[in-house]
Parts: structure tokens; C-alpha cells; sequence
């Protein structure tokens, strides 16, 4: 997601959004473990950045996560 469509949702819509990146982390990290194939690599990254970028709005919006 584009850094400009994260600050334009709400803070709910935010935190409820990083919860289910995380949920959706830690299942791709399962099944790189179990498969052993690197394949989405990219994927995670994404994944991570976004996070970030949330993590970072929320902080500069004053609300904890």
C-alpha cells in the first residue's frame, strides 16, 4: 500500500490493519519454515514495510498500538 492511502484511513481502521499483518507475517514465515522455499521473499518484505509505515503513522498521530 501507497504511504498516502495508510494516511488516509483512520486510526482504528490503522491498528485493525496492522493486527492482520502480523497475523499474515507470521503465517508466510510458517510456511517458508516448513516448505523451506524462499519464494516470497518480496512478499515479506512488503509486509514488513507496511507494518513500519503504520507503526510510524500511529506514532505520529499520538495513538499507542
Amino acid at each position: 500500500m501507497k504511504i498516502r492511502d495508510l494516511r488516509a484511513l483512520s486510526s482504528e481502521a490503522l491498528q485493525s490493519r496492522l493486527q492482520q499483518l502480523g497475523i499474515d507475517l507470521a503465517i508466510e514465515r510458517r510456511k517458508i519454515a516448513s516448505t523451506g522455499v524462499q519464494s516470497k521473499k518480496t512478499k515479506i518484505r512488503e509486509m514488513r514495510r507496511t507494518i513500519a509505515q503504520i507503526k510510524t503513522i500511529l506514532k505520529e498521530r499520538g495513538v499507542n498500538t
